[in-house]
Order: structure tokens, then C-alpha cells, then sequence
């Protein structure tokens, strides 16, 4: 047989078995499979009846394998490890069929044995899935591959502690931040944290250095035997080195002997509020040694009243007004006060701060002695200045308050008598203007009735356009009448004396109101007696 002929037929036989094959196969391989394309591949996936096995598939993803057999990762989970791999990543349907088949949304991490917490909860897996994070070389160049990397954080994350530290970072880092230590516990360590350093900031003694190039937190071989370690020694060693024999962990500034010091054996004995002060208030210097003015008061404290108390070039120590128990309390009597100003009345029951602090600022010597000093008079320009000479309330109003009036109105043309003596100033003195603003009426009033009483009558009894009520009423009550009968055009006699004023003096109602009608133009019988 010649050699062309057997080739023709071995020609026949493999385009009869592609012709097979591609008759028979469900569609093309993945990319990642396209190698094992062609008929005689089969075997290499599938087992009789086009089966596929897990077995087959590990045969070739040894990495897979290994992580099943060691109980790590994804694959080893309960989920996963009895499924096939074919239900996940199925074949033959196309070379450009994501055979991965991964749900990145949907994922759930926590089967891989790495739970994401904190800031690992990230949407982008590639973000840690990277080559450079691939701790296995037989891993490192595999494209697209999600296993590889270790749980171990320095395989992503650089050291900063430059190998000084131990490689546990979750030993006292949390997942949110490297920053905050909130695993960390100093009171397991040989320097248990007491007092102010408690709230310290960690930088406070762990001085940062660099080494080898980056800077680096020192967190080992710190001196902490004595304070002068982290602390400067301000007494010089005069003192000794135990800076517990005097201080405590909560202050340097507070002295837990102190209380043992006996102030007394000074020139200057502490009473009142100075037993409470701390000392550096004083003894500014640092030095408690060193002298410092105590003599007078403002040898330490500032004249609160700026020489305001100056006399003749002299000032007044501040004990001639406050003691030790605090500068807001004074000896200053009422006696003292009334030296320049005798205080009556409601000034007694008044706060110093209300007349000497006005504005906020304290004044004592630029007061004034006349009631404008303080009070304003709101009677200016409204009332005569007969009747308050030089603005002198006194004589009005007394000390005790501005309610009680003294004042003595038979000064004026308008004499108080019956009910008036009894009327507020302000019923005549005080109403309403057309813009319903209370308003004072001191000038010019005028004494007719009608200026401040409604006339009644409809205007009966007007003489040239004035109406004079104390021809019928007195002052004590405007029901009580003087008027004589007898006086009129009518008088009363006979069975007219025991008439009803109102069976005659009938109400009426016309073009001026409705009011009883007194005057009559008709005063015959027959007008009443028709």
C-alpha cells in the first residue's frame, strides 16, 4: 500500500473523528480549558458517560487539593468540600465563559477562615488579591487566582515596628484602624498605667525614631525604674531621685506630704481661702525657697479697683474691706457708707452691684449723691420745675419706695378734696394717647370735671360749652347729689316732695346719645298730666 494512500485514509479517519466530536461535544471549552480541546482530551475531565469527577479536576488543581486535604480554605469549608465542581464551574460553553463563576457580592468570606471585619469589608477583591500579597511561589504567577495569600497581617501590611514587636498585630490592633491599640493592655505589662498617665497620649513616652529609613514608634527597653526616665527633674536633684517620696501619679504639682508642711512656722499664716490655693499660685518661680511679697495684699493681687481708693497718694490695703474667705465678701459696714451716703429705707434691702456695677464695671468714689445719679427722672420735661427743684425727687417720693407719694397738691390750682384725695396719681396724671401709648399729663392739665369724667347729660347743663358738675355733685361721690329742687324753675311741693327723681327725669334716646333728660322746655301740669 503506498504511503499516499495511507495517509489518504488516516486524513478520513481524523475528519470522520472531528466530524464525530464536534457532532457530539455540548460547545467549546473555556479559555482557561482551550488546551484540552479535541477528541482525544475527553478522557482527561471526563469519566465514562461524559461524566465529570472531582477527582479529575484535582488531579490538575493540586492547590485545591492540598487546601481540602489540610482543612484550608474556601474549598475545605462544610458547604463546599462535598459538591462537585462542575455544580460551580461548569464547561463547554465557549471560550470566553467565566469558568470562575464568583459572585462577588454575594461571596461569603468567612467560609475561606478569613472573616472580613472592619476596614477589610472593602468592594474591590482586588485590593488584597494581588500577586505581590501571594505568599505561595507555586501561586505568585498563576493570573486571575484568589488562593495563595496568608492570614498573617504582615504579608499585606509592612512592619512598622521593624521586627521589634511580635508579628501577631491583631494582639492589639483592632480591624478598624493600626492607629488605635485597643487590643493592647499596659497593665499586664511591667508599667502598669496609674493616674495622669492613663489618659496620656501613647507618643507622650513612646518617642518615635527612625531606623533604617522609616520612622518607628519605640515601644522596648524604655527606661521606667524612676520618673526622671520620661521626667525633668526641676529640684536638681537636691531632693533625691524618688519623686514618689513627695508626688503621686495623678500630679507632679500636687505634693501628698504637703499636707505634713506647716505653713505657720512662715512669716505668712495661711487662712481662708488661701489653704485651698495651690501653691505654684505663689510661689511662681518654681522655687518654694525663694521670698515672695506678702505684706500686703497686692504684693500677690492685682487692685481689682485701679487706685480708685488712692488718697493722698496713699492706698488702702484690700483687708480694710475683704477678708481671706474670698474677694466677693466685705467688712464694709452700713455705718462706713454712711459716711458719704446714709443708706434709708429700700437702699438698705438694695445690692451693692445694683448702684456701683451698673455697666459691669465696679466704681466706688465717682457716684453721685442726687437721686438722677442712679434713677432717671421721667418726669423731665412733663412736669413744672417748681414742683421737682434741681431734679429732686424728695419731694415726692420718700426713700422707701417710689409708690408712696408725699407730694402736697394744695401747691397747685387744682385742691384735692373727697374721693380725690384718695386717687392714684397716675388715674389723672397717666393715659393713654391716640396711639394707645401711657403717657404723663402733668402741664396744663385742665380742672374741668368733663377733662377726665364723661359728661353724662347730653350736654344739658353747658354754659358757653362747659358743663359744671359741683353744681349738683360733691366730691365725694357722683350718686350723692347737693342739688336743690327748690333752686330751679320747678320746685317741689306738695305730693311732688315724695316723687321718684326718675318718674319724671325719664331716660331718652335722640341725636346726642341716650341719657335722663333733666331740663324741660314745657314744665306745665299738662306736660306730665295730660
Amino acid at each position: 500500500m503506498s504511503k499516499k494512500l495511507i495517509l489518504l485514509i488516516n486524513l478520513i479517519f481524523m475528519l470522520i473523528g472531528n466530524l464525530a466530536y464536534a457532532l457530539k461535544a455540548p460547545g467549546e471549552l473555556s479559555k482557561s480549558h482551550a488546551f484540552l480541546d479535541g477528541p482525544n482530551n475527553c478522557a482527561q475531565c471526563h469519566e465514562g458517560s461524559q461524566r465529570f469527577t472531582k477527582s479529575k479536576c484535582l488531579e490538575c488543581h493540586k492547590e485545591i487539593r492540598e487546601n481540602i486535604q489540610n482543612k484550608k480554605g474556601f474549598h475545605a469549608s462544610n458547604d463546599v468540600q462535598e459538591k462537585e465542581c462542575a455544580v460551580c464551574h461548569n464547561e463547554h460553553h465557549g471560550r470566553n465563559f467565566d469558568l470562575l463563576n464568583l459572585n462577588k457580592k454575594k461571596f461569603n468570606h468567612s467560609k475561606t477562615g478569613f472573616e472580613l471585619k472592619g476596614k477589610h469589608q472593602i468592594n474591590d477583591c482586588n485590593t488584597c488579591h494581588q500577586a505581590k500579597f501571594i505568599t505561595d511561589p507555586k501561586l505568585k504567577n498563576k493570573a486571575g487566582t484568589y488562593l495563595g495569600l496568608s492570614s498573617n497581617c504582615l504579608s499585606c501590611h509592612s512592619d512598622f515596628h521593624q521586627g521589634r514587636l511580635s508579628n501577631k498585630c491583631t494582639d492589639c490592633h483592632g480591624f478598624e484602624s493600626f492607629k488605635n491599640a485597643t487590643g493592647f493592655d499596659h497593665g499586664k505589662t511591667k508599667f502598669p498605667l496609674l493616674g495622669k498617665h492613663r489618659t496620656l497620649a501613647c507618643a507622650k513616652c513612646h518617642k518615635t525614631e527612625i531606623i533604617k529609613g522609616n520612622y518607628v514608634q519605640s515601644f522596648k527597653d524604655l527606661e521606667f525604674n524612676n520618673c526622671t526616665g520620661c521626667h525633668k527633674d526641676v529640684h536638681d536633684n537636691k531632693l533625691g531621685k524618688d519623686c514618689k517620696k513627695c508626688h503621686t501619679e495623678e500630679s507632679f504639682h500636687f505634693n501628698k506630704n504637703m499636707r505634713q508642711f506647716d505653713h505657720d512656722k512662715t512669716n505668712f499664716k495661711l487662712i481662708g481661702r488661701h489653704k485651698s490655693v495651690d501653691c505654684k499660685m505663689c510661689h511662681k518661680t518654681g522655687k518654694m525657697t525663694d521670698p515672695i511679697k506678702h505684706e500686703r495684699c497686692d504684693g500677690c493681687h492685682k487692685d481689682f479697683h485701679n487706685n480708685e481708693f488712692l488718697e493722698n497718694g496713699v492706698k488702702p490695703d484690700c483687708n480694710n474691706c475683704h477678708t481671706n474667705l474670698g474677694f466677693p465678701q466685705t467688712t464694709f459696714t452700713i455705718e462706713r457708707h454712711a459716711i458719704k451716703f446714709k443708706l434709708e429705707e429700700a437702699h438698705l434691702a438694695t445690692s451693692c452691684k445694683e448702684c456701683h456695677s451698673k455697666d459691669g464695671n465696679w466704681s466706688f468714689r465717682k457716684m453721685g449723691k442726687t437721686c438722677v445719679s442712679c434713677h432717671e427722672n421721667i418726669h423731665k420735661d412733663f412736669m413744672q420745675e417748681k414742683y421737682i427743684p434741681n431734679q429732686n425727687c424728695k419731694t415726692c417720693h420718700n426713700q422707701r419706695s417710689w409708690k408712696i407719694i408725699n407730694f402736697d397738691h394744695n401747691q397747685t390750682n387744682f385742691k384735692l378734696e373727697g374721693t380725690h384725695t384718695k386717687t392714684a396719681c397716675g388715674e389723672c396724671h397717666f393715659a393713654k394717647n391716640d396711639m394707645g401709648v401711657r403717657t404723663q399729663r402733668f402741664k396744663g392739665n385742665p380742672k374741668e370735671c368733663s377733662s377726665c369724667h364723661k359728661e353724662p347729660h347730653g350736654g344739658q347743663f353747658e354754659i358757653d360749652g362747659k358743663t359744671d358738675c359741683s353744681r349738683c355733685h360733691g366730691m365725694e361721690k357722683f350718686s350723692k347729689r347737693i342739688f336743690d329742687h327748690n333752686s330751679s324753675r320747678f320746685k317741689l311741693e306738695g305730693k311732688h316732695q315724695n316723687v321718684e327723681c326718675s318718674k319724671c327725669h325719664q331716660v331718652i334716646i335722640n341725636e346726642k346719645g341716650k341719657y335722663r333728660q333733666f331740663k324741660f322746655d314745657d314744665i306745665t301740669c299738662a306736660k306730665c298730666h295730660g
